[in-house]
């Protein structure tokens, strides 16, 4: 009789990995091959492609401006000048749209840069990774180029000196990198063998699924602030337009730490 040992110890080990992805809100169906996995670095793409159809259009311009220069000095540039200027027209555009090429960047430049750049950065960078990784970490990358364009966001006006913008730097430009770093250094035909409990699949699983939930957690801290600014704003225009009775649905409002409005001066609807 075959020795089942081997595929039954696989089965849990793939058994405990999905268990561990569905707790987490399930798997995510993978972006294809060559999609942006969130809008930072499809922002990026998207420039460095106008840029290539800029460079392209100008170098062809300035051929056919050339030649027809040419042409009206030497009375036409004949038959053998037509093709020269296709075939130079040709190449251009071979040239020029092959650059700039989005390169990916270092581990050293995730953290630099204002807050859109390092987004953009770590969601290109990670988008390299992502062929290398199991399946249940490419989800999870997935979901992570979605979190990072909302973490992105919240950071915008945030200046370098905000402890927040620190954390936000060590957790994006460091531990995640780092973590994919240390997985990718394991040959792959050992990451599905158990060491010391679990196997590198299962514990990347397990660790990006650690940092996925503290990116989220960071950028629900820092939408805080405007949730109250916006629970205030609308209080505020309850009373403004509403009457007193809102005044004090106001009042009784729980501390948040945000002053409110100085509103003795405005009259009531009644006092109108």
């Amino acid at each position: 009789m075959a020795d089942t040992t081997r595929d039954s110890d696989r089965i849990l080990r793939e058994a405990r990995t999905s268990l561990a992805v569905q707790r987490e809100g399930g798997t995510h169906r993978p972006a294809p091959r060559g999609q942006s996995i969130g809008k930072a670095s499809a922002d990026l793409k998207l420039k460095s492609l106008l840029t290539k159809v800029r460079n392209v259009a100008l170098a062809i311009f300035a051929i056919w401006l050339g030649a027809g220069i040419a042409g009206a000095f030497i009375d036409g540039i004949g038959f053998w000048g037509v093709m020269g200027v296709v075939a130079a027209s040709a190449v251009a555009i071979a040239v020029f749209s092959s650059f700039p090429k989005v390169k990916v960047p270092k581990r050293a430049e995730l953290k630099q840069g204002n807050p859109h750049q390092m987004v953009a950065r770590t969601e290109i960078w990670l988008e390299a990774q992502r062929p290398a990784l199991p399946p249940a970490a490419q989800a999870l990358v997935d979901k992570l180029g979605v979190q990072l364009d909302a973490l992105g966001l919240q950071l915008k006006g945030l200046g370098d000196n905000e402890p927040a913008m620190a954390e936000v730097r060590e957790l994006v430009g460091e531990y995640i990198p780092e973590t994919i770093d240390n997985y990718r250094k394991i040959p792959a035909h050992l990451r599905a063998e158990e060491h010391a409990g679990k196997t590198a699949d299962e514990r990347l699983v397990e660790s990006l699924t650690k940092l996925s939930g503290e990116v989220d957690r960071v950028t629900r801290r820092l939408a805080e602030g405007a949730l109250d600014d916006l629970a205030i704003k609308s209080r505020y225009l309850e009373y403004r337009y509403g009457g007193a009775e809102a005044l004090e649905d106001m009042t009784s409002m729980p501390d948040t730490g945000v002053p409110l409005p100085d509103f003795s001066a405005i009259p009531t609807p009644k006092e109108r």
